[in-house]
This record gives structure tokens, sequence and C-alpha cells, in this order.
């Protein structure tokens, strides 16, 4: 067990609350959810901070607690929060797309912000940004969802650059994580038919478990990763 922190973001359910309990034996954890509501599981080694991230006001606040509270041990982020408002964009609702452009992207720029400052302190720390295989391949009826997921890869990339450009020797590294179909609440809600047709595209011929990603994150949190930097990684049986 180390003392070192790490903010998850999502975290009481879904691949959240996995990343979670592959974390929490080893890590101190400070898990995000929406509303203290959200919780119903109870982890050792964490404390809980809550923020509806579809408002930049909350997000603003839970990024200055989160400096004031943890800056001195802050290790980690995974900007693991997000949503999804399934809909043709030319039918899709100005209020959902503020809210997947809010929760999916400025909330992760935000924090990713304020973990920069923290690390560039410290002199180490990883952020890791859950991203979507949508985020590469598109998908319809999820255009805004896939654009805010492109962009955490997009952002990975160029946090792990200007990382190296101010710093001279540290050790902070900035990557995105890209699962593909994944057994959650989110992709229950799709249509049996739809879920045949993405079961014969992938290669290893199953659908990826919340485990399967959290095991991922766990090594690229390691030492073992430790030159592992600025890339984004898949997550998802070769489904391309």
């Amino acid at each position: 067990m180390t003392n070192k922190k790490i903010l998850i973001t999502g975290a009481s359910r879904g691949l959240g609350l996995a990343i979670s309990k592959k974390l929490c034996n080893d890590y101190q954890l400070i898990l995000h959810a929406s509303s203290p509501e959200s919780f119903t599981s109870t982890l050792p080694n964490s404390e809980l901070m809550f923020a509806d991230f579809s408002d930049p006001e909350q997000v603003t606040n839970f990024c200055k607690q989160l400096k004031k509270e943890h800056g001195d041990s802050l290790y980690a982020v995974i900007n693991n929060a997000g949503v999804t408002f399934d809909n043709s964009l030319i039918f899709q609702p100005e209020k959902a797309i503020d809210a997947m452009l809010n929760v999916n992207l400025r909330a992760p720029i935000m924090i990713c912000k304020t973990a920069m400052k923290i690390f560039s302190l410290s002199k180490e720390g990883v952020i890791i940004n859950i991203s979507s295989i949508v985020g590469q391949t598109g998908n319809a009826f999820q255009s805004v969802y896939a654009a805010t997921k492109a962009g955490l890869v997009a952002l990975s990339k160029s946090l792990a650059q200007e990382a190296g450009a101010l710093n001279e020797e540290h050790n902070i590294r900035v990557l995105s994580v890209s699962p593909g179909f994944i057994e959650t609440d989110m992709t229950s809600k799709l249509p049996e038919t739809e879920k045949e047709k993405y079961l014969k595209m992938i290669p290893s011929k199953r659908f990826g478990k919340v485990e399967d990603v959290a095991d991922m994150i766990s090594f690229l949190l390691s030492e073992q990763a430790f030159y592992v930097n600025g890339t984004n990684i898949h997550v998802n049986g070769g489904l391309f």
C-alpha cells in the first residue's frame, strides 16, 4: 500500500467502479460521483468527492477542492466519467449536446489542467483519459459522443508533449485508453441485433469485461509502464 492518491471520476458504477476495486488495495483513492446517492459500494482506502460535471461552476469548485485537499499527494488521475445521449444529430437537443461536451470533454480538460499544475511541482504523475473505440471509428447516432472521445485522445497526446517541453527531468505521463464493446449499463441498452453484429466483428469472439480495462489501467500506473506515454491504448478484442 502506498500513500499516493489516485482520482477516479465516474467511480460509482460500471468501468469506474471496476477500476476502483482493482486499485483500492494498492493506492489511496479519491472517488468521484455526481451525487452521494450514486454510491452503493464502500471500498477501503478511499474517500469521496461529488460534482455534477455538466455544470461548469461545479467543475471549477471540484478542481479547487482537489488541489487544496490533495495537491501534496496526488499521483494519478483517471478521467472516466462520461455520458451519452444517442440520437441523430439533427434531432439532438442542445441541452444533450452541452451535457456531453461538458461531462466528456470540458471537465476532463479542467481536471487535467489542475493535475498538470500539481505534477509540475512534484515532477511525477499519470493522467489516463478514458476514450472509446468510437472516437476513432465513429458511430451513427453518437456523433457528439464520438467527437468528445476523439478529443480526449488528442488532449492526451498534446499534454504528454507539453509535459516534456515544460519539465527537463520528470516522470509525468499522459495516456488515453479506448475500450471497445465492454459489457456495462451503457452497452446493455443496445438492441440484441446490434450486439450480434458487433460480436461477429470481434476477433476475440467475446465482448469485453470491465475487468479487462481495469487490468490495463493497473498496468499503466505501474513501474513496468514508465516508458508508455503519449499514446492511445486499445482494449477491444481486435474490433476495428
